[in-house]
């Protein structure tokens, strides 16, 4: 019998951590990290090297696919609302839950002075990072993204919406100009496209490996388990948030506004979503969700390569509740009261920072800085996360990914491109 792709990524993501507890017991990290973690780094940068060729080949194809002007400004019209309205929802859930369960008020003073003492450094890091996005003016996000060259900006994968408002761009010469001469252009890069896919297929039968190494080395890497304790309320506290999202906030927007089957929907994502665990990366795992999506969910190709790149991008939900959850959490274990005008300002600038957020593991703790600094909360705060924030990083990734996915299936139902109508609800 054949194993479907999420079953082997799941056995793989099992057999990891088992083997990684092993060595780690056995005191035999060195191995992990020098003989098996170099494979998992494998992985995620195949999967990174094809994200930005992926994004412009089915960008291109997507919006010439169009051959209207008017068309693209309703896709984005209604992409850009749903992904907002998603994400003030996330943030709103986190700061709720966060009230209600108090997580700060379960680490003791030993617990505190532990976590501060050791990732002091980390956090400081982090810190210097933020600063430099605090201190650039308040439309610098805006100039960040016109790139003044876009091969540099095809170099780095945090610049994707560099790349995507030049593709933008492109797309809408091809639309403007006429057709014949426009189809040669078009058919290079639908040529291009089909090759990609294929080569994200054969990047994808090494994924089992990939996951395996990832969860080995993060089993062996993670801290000690006793200072872990502390933090176990304030990790339960983001995880429930972010089921909320999962199993309540999207499928009712499935079944309300694409009348689309919520069951059938993760069963078709399901391999995106383990992948987005185990890489904590929504631009690695971005190939693989633009695959299942339009080849397992139905969505027209013009759609997904239009919403998925640019909710890669832009689209953070599940780092928007952590940051929420997070800066609740360090104000109530210092002993800080937030009122609450300083907490809705948290969803505001939660959300502006999600949006600003890198789809690149951690990169939702740099913005979390920012998120610190605007509600007056002290950023060495951020030691006390510091421990477990690998593992929910992880599950958060998949909260961005499934909500890119759900956002792409419900713009597509509106505009007549979902094509998988036995899923859809009678």
């Amino acid at each position: 019998m054949k194993l479907a792709l999420h079953w082997k990524i799941l056995i793989g993501m099992i057999l990891g951590l088992v083997f990684g507890y092993l060595m780690k017991n056995m005191e035999l990290k060195e191995v992990v990290v020098d003989w098996i973690k170099p494979f998992g780094t494998i992985f995620i940068n195949l999967l990174k090297m094809i994200a930005v060729p992926l994004i412009i080949v089915s960008l291109v194809v997507g919006l010439s696919d169009l051959k209207d002007i008017s068309k693209l400004s309703k896709l984005g019209g209604r992409t850009v609302v749903l992904y907002l309205i998603t994400t003030v929802t996330a943030v709103s859930i986190g700061l709720v839950l966060a009230n209600l369960i108090r997580p700060g008020d379960y680490i003791n003073e030993e617990s505190r002075k532990s976590l501060l003492d050791g990732f002091a450094g980390d956090a400081a890091q982090k810190i210097e990072l933020a600063e430099k996005a605090k201190n650039s003016g308040p439309l610098q996000p805006l100039v960040d993204v016109v790139p003044e060259n876009l091969f540099l900006a095809m170099t780095d994968n945090s610049s994707m919406l560099q790349v995507i408002l030049f593709v933008i761009l492109m797309g809408i010469g091809l639309i403007l100009i006429d057709e014949n001469k426009a189809k040669p252009v078009v058919d290079f890069f639908k040529g291009l496209n089909d090759v990609i896919l294929k080569i994200i297929d054969i990047i994808m039968m090494f994924s089992p490996i990939g996951v395996f190494a990832l969860m080995a080395a993060l089993m062996v890497e993670i801290p000690d388990f006793s200072t872990l304790n502390a933090l176990l309320v304030y990790a339960f506290t983001v995880i429930l948030g972010l089921l909320v999202m999962t199993f309540v906030v999207y499928p009712a927007l499935l079944i309300t506004l694409a009348k689309y089957s919520p069951v059938k929907f993760y069963k078709a994502i399901s391999p995106a979503q383990l992948l987005a665990f185990s890489t904590s990366s929504s631009a690695a795992t971005l190939p693989v969700t633009m695959e299942r999506v339009t080849e397992h969910v139905g969505v027209d190709e013009e759609v997904s390569s239009f919403v998925l790149p640019l909710g890669a991008t832009v689209n953070m939900d599940g780092t928007s509740l952590y940051q929420a959850v997070a800066a609740i959490f360090i104000a109530q274990a210092m002993g800080i009261p937030l009122d609450l005008p300083t907490q809705l300002m948290i969803i505001v600038t939660a959300t502006l920072a999600s949006i600003g957020s890198a789809a690149v593991p951690s990169a939702g703790m740099v913005m979390l800085v920012i998120v610190l600094g605007q509600a007056g909360i002290p950023e060495a705060g951020l030691a006390l996360i510091f421990a477990i924030d690998r593992p929910l990083d992880m599950c958060r990734t998949v909260v961005n990914v499934t909500s890119d996915a759900a956002v792409a299936t419900v713009v597509a139902s509106s505009v007549g491109k979902l094509h998988d109508t036995d899923s859809r609800l009678s």
